[in-house]
């Protein structure tokens, strides 16, 4: 059982990490890739990635699928809080070193209260959950009124993007890559939902 608490008078959050072994295999190819990952893949998109969060803002940003923490940790001091949430406990090794507060769980069923968080971020981690609508609704649910939840993902109407989804389907990793009004259609219908397209990347932008 993994324990965290916020500070500010925020109710403790509670996460059994017993459910891992349902995503070991997709979890492996992270598990392995931890140590090399924040070398390989450098986070170097924090000015786009401020203005589509519309950064700096008081209180807490969960980062969903935020693995090793490389953008958490940019983030970090433009908001009060900052959580990381995976289900790779190797990614979350990796994040801990960075002094952040993690929880290991699936993003399709997360441990907290309905409206916790001011600030949700999905960041290149959409295609490789197991249920993609699933995992909106939940972090939408989490999301306070008036708050803003970003999903960054590779721009699938690009050539090139279709050609790295090929080679991370024979890479045996499971990835499901759909294209951005695919996901702004999983958004419940009362959400404010914008697309913002930056190079290789696509910003789907839900306001609650």
């Amino acid at each position: 059982m993994l324990v965290i608490s916020l500070k500010d008078g925020s109710p403790d959050l509670q996460n059994s990490v017993g459910s891992i072994h349902l995503n070991f295999h997709v979890n492996s190819h992270f598990d392995w890739l931890a140590r090399f990952y924040d070398r390989a893949l450098p986070f170097t998109r924090l000015e786009q990635l401020l203005k589509v969060l519309d950064l700096p803002h008081a209180g807490s940003l969960l980062d969903a699928g935020g693995g090793t923490g490389r953008v958490a940790e940019t983030l970090r001091p433009h908001v009060d809080w900052v959580l990381v949430v995976d289900v790779s406990r190797g990614m979350l090794v990796q994040a801990r070193q960075k002094n952040l507060p993690v929880t290991s769980t699936q993003a399709e069923h997360l441990p907290f209260p309905n409206g916790t968080f001011e600030r949700v971020l999905m960041m290149d981690a959409l295609h490789h959950v197991v249920d993609q609508a699933q995992t909106i609704r939940e972090l939408y649910r989490v999301l306070k009124a008036g708050g803003r939840l970003v999903i960054g993902e590779p721009d699938y109407r690009l050539f090139s993007i279709k050609l790295i989804a090929v080679a991370e389907k024979l890479a045996l990793m499971r990835s499901h890559f759909i294209y951005p009004a695919q996901i702004a259609e999983l958004f419940p219908p009362e959400a404010k939902v914008q697309i913002e397209k930056e190079e290789y990347t696509a910003w789907v932008i839900g306001e609650k």
